[in-house]
């Protein structure tokens, strides 16, 4: 069963840059695609970006597409979102999460939350203008 925490959230200034990171426990996670969500205030959870159990592909979702980056070290049991040029609309509490699929390939349908059956409980991230 793997386990995700998530680190790196904070009050950063508009325009500024953050790295979130992701440990995840258990010997499986290099078998697994991981993703990045957010929810701001009274608002869905929404898609951030995804990354293939390799690391060789990544989709973004277009708000954050060219300001974020998503990479992982099997090594270390880490996934990271590099964040920059940040907006205030990127406010929100950020997740990572396991996607269900062994192995599998990554696209436009790893942008929805029943594709994950692991969470973590998320760090809060606020920009300000």
């Amino acid at each position: 069963q793997v386990q995700l925490v998530e680190s790196g959230g904070g009050l950063v200034q508009a325009g500024g840059s953050l790295r979130l990171s992701c440990a995840a426990s258990g010997r499986t996670f290099s078998s697994y695609a991981m993703g990045w969500f957010r929810q701001a205030p009274e608002k869905e959870r929404d898609f951030v970006a995804v990354i293939n159990w390799s690391g060789g592909s990544t989709y973004y979702a277009d708000s954050v597409k060219g300001r974020f980056t998503i990479s992982r070290d099997n090594a270390k049991n880490t996934v990271y979102l590099q964040m920059n040029g940040l907006k205030p609309e990127d406010t929100a509490v950020y997740y990572c999460a396991k996607h269900t699929s062994l192995l599998g390939v990554i696209g436009s349908t790893s942008t929805r939350p029943t594709r994950y059956d692991t969470w973590g409980p998320g760090t809060q991230v606020t920009v300000s203008s």
